[in-house]
């Protein structure tokens, strides 16, 4: 690792922020913005290999464990929780977990990511097994938490990937799939939650929805296990159950959604 450098903590390229009017600021910032897409884009080869397997394992049987600290825990935990509403899988089955435990997730827990054998206690925690895939996540590459956790999942044959945006990492090199997003420097110095954070959320998001689709969640581009948990949902549903059995009737369409509770039962039961 002599040669690792981490991009993530180089000078910013623009200099005296606060002396920039407000457009100035805002312009720049969506400047480095624009380029996130493109260096996701360079990672894409990675990241197939890295959804496949997961995909293969989740078929299987298997679950999918996001596991991280600070702005990286929080958005493995963001993806995970939106599973279940979303594609109607049970909880449990993508799981985020944050260093720090869920006080973490609205704070910062002070040396959490730097125990090195908090993050595999973590994971015993949910009976993690060889079934299983672990996706560690850290802009930097270098968290101790998340290392330790990988390493321990390597030497159980428990599948690793990871997503990160420095090149070379000690995460990477004890991952069995890396996704490496290299975004370069912040536009505030070191402020990973900007680029590195939107790297990372598009990632997760291509990964999660992929597999949901491989997994038989969606049907045509439709939400069609999704959970009827508010009335935005219930409509939406609805709508969907009209055009799928060419319905006119709006309430005869929600009557089938709530009681079958779910546009894929009521459109196969309900003829």
């Amino acid at each position: 690792m002599t040669d690792f450098i981490k991009y993530t903590e180089q000078p910013s390229v623009y200099r005296r922020l606060e002396q920039m009017s407000v457009n100035e600021i805002l312009v720049h910032i969506n400047h480095e913005d624009k380029t996130v897409p493109e260096a996701v884009e360079r990672s894409l080869p990675q990241i197939e290999k890295l959804t496949s397997v997961i995909s293969d394992k989740m078929l299987a049987g298997g679950r999918m464990f996001y596991i991280g600290a600070g702005t990286s825990g929080r958005l493995g935990i963001v993806d995970a929780s939106e599973c279940p509403p979303t594609y109607g899988v049970p909880y449990g089955l993508v799981i985020g977990i944050i260093a720090g435990g869920d006080k973490a997730i609205t704070q910062a827990v002070e040396f959490a990511e730097d125990d090195k054998e908090q993050g595999w206690a973590d994971l015993e925690k949910h009976f993690i097994n060889d079934k299983d895939v672990v996706i560690g996540l850290a802009a930097s590459g270098t968290t101790p938490y998340v290392i330790g956790a990988l390493e321990e999942c390597q030497k159980r044959g428990i599948i690793t990937g990871c997503i990160v945006c420095n090149p070379g990492s000690p995460i990477a090199a004890v991952s069995d799939f890396p996704v490496e997003v290299i975004v370069g420097p912040e536009f505030v110095t070191g402020s990973t939650r900007m680029k590195s954070g939107t790297a990372q959320k598009l990632v997760l998001n291509m990964i999660s929805t992929t597999v949901m689709i491989q997994l038989g969640r969606v049907e045509d581009n439709k939400m069609v296990n999704m959970q009827l948990s508010n009335e935005k949902l219930v409509d939406r549903g609805v709508k969907m159950v009209m055009e799928r059995l060419s319905l006119k009737d709006y309430e005869k369409a929600k009557h089938l959604l709530l009681k079958y509770g779910s546009v894929k039962k009521a459109v196969e039961l309900g003829v």
